[in-house]
Formats: structure tokens, C-alpha cells, sequence
């Protein structure tokens, strides 16, 4: 469960789907324990995306590890945002960035997965279109972790070993914790 068997995204390819500069990290990073501000911090957000977009947003959601009571986590706040669809940026993208948000990742090879940063609080909004298949991945990792402590606590484990290493882009963070998320995937799924 650690780094040394990953390969990291590459800065071309990390330049490829980042809008505008992409940015260097080279430090560790920075994990704090669970904050029951979260979900209140994940609501507020929501409600302004729901003004935003009214019925284009067709589900929005508190994902990651900030949507993980007793799980430590990046202070930021994972949203899931489902539109019809994530590559018909004309439909939502100048609706979000009107309301101060901005686009920062675009990656039609993958599920055509958006991200924006949000206006004042420290998110990233995931933008997917509706049936995208990872988005039942996503609520199936949280729902599992909510339920099983001892997963959750290995997960948290396997993070913060990772967090203490440097680390030039915060995406080779998340591509090293690749494997503990498959291993963790496996079992919620054979356990269902």
C-alpha cells in the first residue's frame, strides 16, 4: 500500500487537462482530522450550485474524505455535481463561472470528468453527466468507508504515509493511493 509501486501522471499530461497554469506542489501534504464543519461547509456550497444551475443540476453530492465522519482528509471539500452532460460545457460552465467558480480540469477521456474551484470556500467540484459509471464508484467508496471502521482506519493509514512524503504535484498524491482504493473497492464490492 505504498507509493513505490505507481507510476505518476506525467506534467505533460497533468498540463493536457488542467485550464490555465498548472501548478507545482513539491511538498508533503497537508491532512487534518475530520471536521464536523463539513457537511455544513458542503450544504452551503450546494445550495449556491442549485441557485446557480437550478433543475441543469441534477444531483449534487458530498463525496471524498471530507464526506467521511472520523476520516482525516485534504481541508478540502469533494462535490459531485451530475448535468446531462459534463461535455456540453455550454449548458453550465458559464453559469458556474459567473457565480465566481473556475474551471480548472477537463478530461474528456475520463468519464468527460470536470473540476472547478469554488469561489471562497477550498472545493473541488467534480462535474460528470448523468449514468457516468464512476459516479456509483464514488458513492460506493464513501458509503462503504461511513459503515466499516476498520477499512476506514487503513485507508487513513495508507494517507497519512503517503501525506508525509514530497510530492511535485498533489495528483501524484492521489495517484499513489490508486492501489488501497482498488483493494478497499474489491472487498465493499464481494461484501455487497
Amino acid at each position: 500500500m505504498t507509493s513505490e509501486n505507481f507510476t505518476p501522471t506525467s506534467d505533460q499530461e497533468l498540463q493536457k487537462k488542467t485550464v490555465g497554469e498548472l501548478k507545482l506542489h513539491n511538498g508533503p501534504i497537508t491532512l487534518v482530522e475530520y471536521d464536523p464543519s463539513w457537511p455544513e461547509l458542503f450544504e452551503r456550497e450546494a445550495k449556491r450550485i442549485r441557485e446557480v444551475l437550478g433543475s441543469k443540476a441534477l444531483q449534487i453530492e458530498h463525496v471524498g474524505s471530507t464526506s467521511v465522519p472520523g476520516l482525516c482528509a485534504k481541508p478540502i471539500i469533494d462535490i459531485l455535481l451530475v448535468v446531462k452532460d459534463s461535455a456540453d460545457e455550454l449548458s453550465y460552465v458559464s453559469a458556474l463561472e459567473a457565480a465566481g467558480y473556475r474551471l480548472r480540469i477537463r478530461e474528456p477521456e475520463w468519464f468527460e470528468h470536470r473540476m472547478f474551484k469554488g469561489p471562497d470556500t477550498d472545493i473541488n467540484l467534480h462535474v460528470f453527466s448523468e449514468g457516468a459509471s464512476e459516479i456509483e464508484k464514488m458513492f460506493r467508496f464513501r458509503d462503504w468507508l461511513r459503515l466499516n471502521e476498520s477499512d476506514r482506519e487503513k485507508y487513513a493509514r495508507v494517507k497519512r504515509e503517503l501525506a508525509k512524503k514530497k510530492w511535485r504535484h498533489v495528483q501524484h498524491y492521489a495517484d499513489a493511493k490508486t492501489s488501497i482504493v482498488q483493494e478497499i473497492m474489491e472487498l465493499a464490492t464481494a461484501k455487497k
